[in-house]
């Protein structure tokens, strides 16, 4: 009888790799346009650039909250 879980063999190929240090653990769940899906979709890596995308403005959000206070 086959395993109801699957093989734990056959995830050891599905490995996520990022170009971070820090690991994944937490996902967020947005709605966008079915165009702007596709365009990511033609990106290499579009889950990384999304991540690079809002750590950017995250960064300059700061950095505008950090002048406002001066």
């Amino acid at each position: 009888m086959p395993n109801p879980r699957g093989n734990p063999e056959s995830l050891k190929k599905y490995k996520l790799t990022t170009k971070t240090d820090k690991p994944l653990k937490t996902q967020i769940t947005l709605r966008i346009t079915e165009e702007m899906l596709e365009k990511l979709k033609q990106l290499d890596d579009y889950p990384e650039f999304c991540r690079q995308v809002i750590q950017d403005a995250l960064n300059t959000l700061e950095q505008s909250e950090d002048s406002i206070e001066k």
